[in-house]
């Protein structure tokens, strides 16, 4: 099989209201490029029409492919559409698209020419800008960047935006040898949000791959499912968890 040159995964649970959107922004944007390319939807068991959606799509759109996966939250979709990725490099983004599809270049630079291993898309830093995000949804995640880093993440200032460029064959060593979350975890009822990120960063430091952080242009987007005081108080717990699961030795098989 031949291999692309990216592939872009997206995970998504009832998102009828967001995906065409998101997959009409995606197809303008790639349709241009001059590299071949898949665009993977991750469906997290929705109940509402966004598979009907996709599929649509996937009749004009030959280089769209869903999964269909059993409802266990977002970290658990997103490592089921990674692994059947077939591309030199991999993207995983938000269905919101906070981070518009054209920063892409931004992060592939470092990536492809500059011999980076991983590229993270960064709300912090010279060049940056976050728009309209409330006041509190800010204090509260620098709140939990500050607990990033004492505790395993020394220097990361933004590990939990949803734009994150891979070699494939790093992220699919780094999910491995996660732990915390995994395509054999029960199903679960509702959306889950987790602190995934920090534990793939970990392993990916851990394993003594080169990350780059990179600034980019984010929007706020108020029909988000991230709800700031109980997914604050279990990203806390899933870091804490990290840092337990290093000191056990849990990363080093």
């Amino acid at each position: 099989m031949k291999q692309n040159y990216i592939s872009i995964v997206i995970p998504a649970y009832n998102e009828e209201q967001r995906i065409s959107k998101c997959l009409l922004s995606l197809n303008e944007f790639m349709r241009k490029q001059d590299y071949d390319y898949e665009v993977i939807v991750s469906d997290d068991g929705s109940t509402d029409k966004t598979i009907e959606l996709v599929e649509e799509f996937t009749k004009e759109w030959k280089s769209l492919k869903i999964i269909k996966n059993k409802h266990k939250g977002k970290a658990p979709a997103i490592i089921s559409g990674i692994y059947a990725t077939n591309s030199k490099f991999t993207l995983f983004t938000d269905v919101d698209l906070s981070v518009p599809i054209i920063e892409l270049p931004k992060l592939l630079n470092w990536v492809d020419e500059k011999g980076f291993d991983v590229a993270i898309a960064s709300r912090e830093g010279v060049g940056a800008q976050r728009l309209n995000e409330p006041y509190m949804r800010h204090l509260m995640g620098r709140v939990f960047n500050l607990i990033v880093q004492v505790l395993v993440l020394p220097g990361i200032n933004d590990t939990q935006c949803g734009f994150k460029l891979f070699k494939t064959e790093v992220i699919k060593e780094i999910f491995d040898r996660t732990v915390l979350y995994g395509r054999k975890d029960e199903e679960i009822k509702g959306a889950k949000v987790s602190a995934f990120d920090v534990e793939m960063l970990y392993v990916a430091k851990f394993l003594g791959y080169k990350i780059k952080e990179v600034p980019v242009t984010w929007t706020y987007a108020d029909n988000s499912k991230v709800h700031n005081l109980k997914d604050s108080y279990y990203n806390a717990k899933d870091v804490l968890r990290v840092r337990l699961n290093s000191l056990r030795g849990l990363y080093k098989k």
